[in-house]
């Protein structure tokens, strides 16, 4: 039964980030202003900035990695605390965490890759 609850807790912190990301309503405004007045400079109050989300998510990554280490260890050491399924639970999260991080990377490359491509 803990399995599920996991991962209802993943899938609430991805609709989370999700919802942080998008945020229709400043991006409508944004919009809007520019429309008016292109010369305009966004506001920092609109939210976070592509660099402070990715450290973010490195950061959340290396969180993720370090907790399913610890609790390796923990089960290698012999903890009456800690049992197999939490371990391979925390191992999968970080191996998927791991792998979406390496996605989002792997996109960001290419984005720059095809905006260096275009001629100007």
């Amino acid at each position: 039964m803990s399995t599920r609850v996991d991962v209802n807790d993943v899938l609430a912190q991805i609709r989370a980030t999700r919802a942080r990301i998008q945020k229709p309503a400043q991006v409508e405004e944004a919009v809007r202003n520019t429309a008016v007045n292109p010369v305009q400079q966004p506001s920092k109050a609109q939210g976070p900035g592509f660099a402070e989300m990715l450290k973010s998510a490195v950061n959340q990554v290396d969180a993720v990695q370090k907790n399913a280490s610890a609790l390796a260890t923990a089960y290698e050491k012999g903890d009456p605390n800690v049992d197999l399924t939490q371990v391979m639970i925390a191992s999968q999260k970080s191996s998927v965490a791991f792998q979406a991080l390496t996605q989002v990377r792997n996109r960001v490359v290419q984005a720059y890759e095809d905006i260096m491509k275009m001629p100007i």
